[in-house]
């Protein structure tokens, strides 16, 4: 073990030169038993300050300032904006949609009732949206802004509700952050959510409008007020042990800012160097003495060059163009600061840039698969618990206490939107192995393209129906044509055929 010594160690040995020794012994003992390089101390790691900050701590100083840069860059940023539109329409799509357990008739009642009754014309408390549409609204202000609130709106009976609900979505900006610390009885808030004390959410400090509204009606708007926790619906990506979640690009802010400040640089250096510009000067001996000016042709001062430009210097009489010089890189840092976004936003490069010129069929295919695993896991471990059970839950009591179901409590299965298929032959394929093999129900692969499969089947059913009422064959009638193309023997020519084929002698030998 070698023992180095320091500028303060040394100092402290003129004096006390077993304290200094002890010094260093501990000091290298410490170096010895650190496994990590990136926790060691050194010239390469000297201006890295870090802080054992909790994750609310963080979020709490630099939320506001994210969510206001997060925003302005999807409004002006083509590349944020569509990192935006990837995430929501992967996520939410056309919708995720409930589907009744098989042999349930009352979540069959419930499901019709939330597609054709409440969900098509009146979950939106502003009227506009149907309820796969607050969805996306939803998820979309949570890519955005970090987080997203959800209130449950009861209606009167008068009002002419079947089912007397309606959902508002709010932005996280309308729960108050600044609401932080004791609020009585033995409550504590953080950035606006109150926790009783064994940590259980009992209260959402909200605005009653949007705090940054221009058209506030009273001053009244800027003041907090606690919402009971039961009707609230706080959605956002918990990626620690936070309260608040923080815009999906905050990793790239800074980078997407720089990349702007880049290209325009870069597209004013590209103007300078169209500028061609033609200068007439040159007076012969004996003129009088020149003053230096540049004009045009009017007898302007010109101050500023344009392509194409002919400007008189006084007293010219030749004509000289200038070089301009042209730069290039231009492309090869786009592609690598695009690859940063890409990682930052965790989108595969080529669905936030659509440039497919250095994809192969594989190389796209498997980016696509790791993208829609991640898809995936937010859908079933965010999305659809933090929201859409909650969502749910608030429906059937609704329309429970509203005489519409017997029970309040009924459950249900979510399909998520299908993914678009690269190759679909083969993907039909593998789902019809998985499904012979065992591996796969037929349920599942339709619930896997977002459709219900008892609906489907109930439309096969109909068509099959349809078909044999009008004589028509068709070669998507599996009863009728085998998949090569062949007519399918009937049901009753295979009876009759089994009935008359005498039973095949058994190989197996009694035992005694």
């Amino acid at each position: 073990m070698t023992i180095k010594l320091n500028w303060l160690d040394r100092a402290i040995g003129y004096v006390a030169p077993r304290a200094a020794i002890r010094r260093g012994v501990a000091r290298a003992a410490l170096d010895q038993t650190r496994a990590y390089d990136g926790a060691a101390m050194g010239r390469l790691t000297e201006g890295w300050r870090t802080r054992p900050t909790s994750a609310d701590t963080e979020i709490a100083t630099s939320l506001p300032r994210l969510r206001d840069r997060q925003r302005d860059l999807e409004r002006n940023n083509p590349h944020a904006r569509k990192a935006h539109a990837v995430w929501r329409k992967n996520l939410v799509g056309t919708g995720i949609r409930p589907r009744a357990k098989e042999g349930n008739p009352e979540a069959v009642r419930a499901v019709k009732l939330w597609e054709e009754e409440w969900g098509s014309n009146r979950a939106d408390a502003d009227n506009q949206l149907d309820i796969y549409g607050l969805i996306d609204l939803a998820a979309g202000t949570m890519i955005s802004g970090g987080d997203t609130v959800i209130r449950r709106r009861l209606r009167r009976k008068e009002d002419g509700f079947k089912v007397p609900l309606q959902l508002q979505v709010m932005e996280g900006d309308q729960l108050d952050h600044t609401k932080t610390g004791e609020v009585g009885n033995g409550r504590t808030a953080i950035m606006g959510v109150e926790f009783d004390a064994i940590g259980n959410r009992t209260a959402y400090w909200m605005y009653p409008q949007h705090p940054g509204n221009a058209f506030l009606s009273t001053r009244a708007g800027l003041m907090s007020r606690p919402v009971p926790a039961s009707e609230i619906i706080h959605l956002y990506r918990k990626e620690r042990q936070q309260v608040r979640g923080v815009p999906w690009g905050s990793a790239v802010i800074t980078e997407l800012r720089d990349f702007d400040d880049y290209s325009l640089a870069e597209g004013m250096r590209k103007k300078i160097e169209a500028c061609m510009v033609g200068i007439v000067l040159g007076a012969e001996d004996g003129d009088e003495a020149i003053t230096p000016a540049v004009v045009d042709a009017k007898g302007n001062t010109i101050e500023q060059f344009e392509p194409g430009m002919i400007a008189y210097a006084r007293g010219g009489k030749d004509v000289k163009f200038n070089a301009p010089a042209s730069s290039g890189g231009f492309r090869d840092h786009k592609s690598a600061s695009l690859h940063s976004v890409a990682a930052g936003y965790l989108v595969p490069y080529e669905l936030l840039t659509g440039d497919l010129s250095e994809v192969s069929f594989i190389s796209g295919r498997f980016g696509l698969v790791e993208f829609r695993g991640l898809v995936e896991t937010i859908q079933w471990l965010c999305i659809i618990p933090m929201m859409l059970n909650q969502v749910w839950a608030w429906f059937c009591e609704a329309a429970y206490f509203a005489g519409l179901l017997s029970t309040p409590d009924i459950p249900i299965e979510w399909d998520t939107p299908e993914f678009e298929s690269v190759n679909p032959i083969d993907d039909a394929n593998a789902d019809l192995i998985n499904m012979r093999s065992g591996k796969m129900t037929l349920f599942e692969a339709i619930a896997k393209r977002g459709r219900d499969p008892i609906a489907v089947l109930k439309e096969h059913s109909e068509i099959a129906q349809l078909l044999d009422k009008f004589g028509l064959v068709f070669d998507s009638d599996p009863r009728r044509v085998s998949k090569v193309g062949n007519e399918q023997p009937s049901t009753s020519q295979q009876a009759a055929e089994a009935a008359n084929t005498p039973p095949k002698p058994s190989r197996l030998k009694a035992v005694k």
